[in-house]
C-alpha cells in the first residue's frame, strides 16, 4: 500500500502538542463561565464563535466528562470495551471508545487518561497483529469502526514504533475494504465483493476509508466513484432520503439518510442536490428524529456531521437540539442506554462524540 503523504505522521505530531498545550484552557471555558457570575453567562448558558456557531454548553461538557468516566469504569483488565463483558463486538466498542476519548483530546500515551488509553490501543493492535488477513472483528460495521479508530490514531502517539504499527494495520484494514467493494459500489456484513450491499454498512465502512484516505492512505478514484454510483441509486427520489436497500425506493430511514449524505459528503458531492435533498429531508424530520428515532445514536452520530459538513446556517440549527436531547437522556452514572438493542456499549460512546463535535480535534469530523 502507497502512502500518499509520508510526513502526515510528523505533523500529526506537532499539532498534537498544539492541542495539549491549549486544552486546558479551551476545555475549561464552560466551567469558568458557570462559576463566574461576573462574565455575563449562566451555567448552561449557550457559548459561540464568532461565526454565530453554537458551541459547548457547561452542561454539555459536565455529561462528555461524566460520560468518558463511564467508559473507564468498564473497560476491561485487558484494556478492552465490549458490549456484554464476554468480548462480544470488543473490536468495535474499543474503537468507539477510543473515538470518544479522542474527541476530547485525549490521545494514548498523553493527559489524565494516559495509560487507559494506551491499554486500549495496544489490546487493538495486538488483535490487528493477530489478524495477518487485515480483517478486523467479526462483520465489516467492526471493521470500519477500528479502521477509523486506527486511522484516527495514526500519527498522534509517542512512540513511533506504535506508529509504525498502526500504519501497517491500517493499511492493510485499507486493502481489506477496497477489495471487498461490491460492483455496485458498497458493502455488506462480510468483506465478499460479491456479498451484497446496503446503505447502513457502507456508510459505516466508507466513513473509515475516508478518514484513511484524507490520513494519507492511498484509494484510487475509481472506489470513490462506485461509492457515489451506489449512493445515487439509494436515495429515494420522491423524498431525498436514503433507503437501506439499494433501489432507492422502499426502507427510508433518518440512520441510513444521515449516513448517506455524509458519505457523500466526504466523496466529494458536498455541493450535490443529492446532498442537499438528503438534508432538507433530514430536517423537515427533524422533530420526530431529535425525539425519537430508529438505532437513535448511530442515527446521530451521522446526521451531527452531515450537519458540519453542510455548513454553520445547518450546524447552528441542528446541534443544540441534539445536544439537548442527550444531556437530558443521559443516566446518573454517566452512560447512555439503547435499552435491549444495545446497552450502554456503543450508545455511550457515539453520545459522547456528538456532544463533543464543538473541538473539532478529530481531523475527520472538520469541515
Amino acid at each position: 500500500m502507497m502512502i500518499a503523504d509520508n510526513c502526515r505522521p510528523c505533523r500529526k505530531r506537532y499539532e498534537r502538542i498544539i492541542v495539549l498545550f491549549t486544552i486546558a484552557c479551551l476545555l475549561t471555558t464552560p466551567l469558568m463561565a458557570q462559576q463566574n457570575p461576573d462574565n455575563g453567562q449562566t451555567a448552561g448558558a449557550k457559548t459561540k464563535t464568532g461565526d454565530g456557531a453554537p458551541e459547548l454548553t457547561a452542561k454539555a461538557s459536565q455529561a462528555i466528562d461524566k460520560g468518558l468516566k463511564y467508559l473507564l469504569s468498564t473497560q476491561k483488565k485487558d484494556g478492552s470495551w465490549d458490549s456484554d463483558g464476554k468480548g462480544a463486538r470488543a473490536v468495535a466498542i474499543t474503537s468507539l471508545a477510543l473515538m470518544a476519548f479522542m474527541s476530547k483530546a485525549q490521545f494514548p500515551g498523553s493527559g489524565p487518561y494516559a495509560k487507559q488509553l494506551d491499554r486500549g490501543k495496544n489490546w487493538l493492535l495486538k488483535h490487528a497483529k493477530e489478524r495477518p488477513d487485515g480483517y478486523l472483528g467479526s462483520v465489516m460495521y467492526e471493521h470500519g469502526l477500528a479502521t477509523l479508530a486506527l486511522s484516527e490514531m495514526w500519527g498522534m502517539t509517542r512512540d513511533k514504533k506504535d506508529d509504525d504499527a498502526i500504519q501497517k494495520a491500517l493499511e492493510a484494514a485499507v486493502e481489506v475494504i477496497i477489495r471487498s467493494q461490491n460492483p455496485g459500489g458498497g458493502w455488506r456484513y462480510q468483506p465478499q465483493a460479491d456479498g451484497g450491499e446496503d446503505t447502513s454498512c457502507t456508510q459505516t465502512v466508507f466513513h473509515a476509508l475516508a478518514s484513511a484516505r484524507q490520513a494519507g492512505i492511498m484509494v484510487p478514484n475509481e472506489t470513490i466513484t462506485r461509492v457515489v454510483k451506489y449512493l445515487k441509486g439509494a436515495q429515494n427520489a420522491e423524498t431525498g432520503g436514503f433507503t437501506y436497500n439499494p433501489n432507492g425506493k422502499t426502507g427510508v430511514s433518518a440512520a441510513c439518510t444521515a449516513g448517506g449524505a455524509y458519505s457523500a459528503q466526504l466523496a466529494g458531492q458536498r455541493d450535490s442536490e443529492m446532498v442537499a435533498a438528503a438534508i432538507r429531508y433530514l430536517e423537515k424530520q427533524s422533530q420526530s428524529i431529535i425525539n425519537n428515532t430508529g438505532h437513535y445514536y448511530y442515527a446521530h452520530y451521522y446526521a451531527i456531521q452531515a450537519m458540519v459538513q453542510a455548513g454553520d446556517a445547518h450546524y447552528a440549527k441542528w446541534y443544540p437540539l441534539i445536544r439537548d436531547a442527550l444531556i437530558s437522556k443521559q443516566k446518573s452514572n454517566g452512560a447512555w442506554d439503547q435499552g435491549k438493542a444495545g446497552g450502554t456499549s456503543y450508545s455511550t460512546p457515539m453520545a459522547i462524540i456528538i456532544l463533543a463535535t464543538p473541538h473539532r480535534y478529530i481531523p475527520i469530523y472538520q469541515r
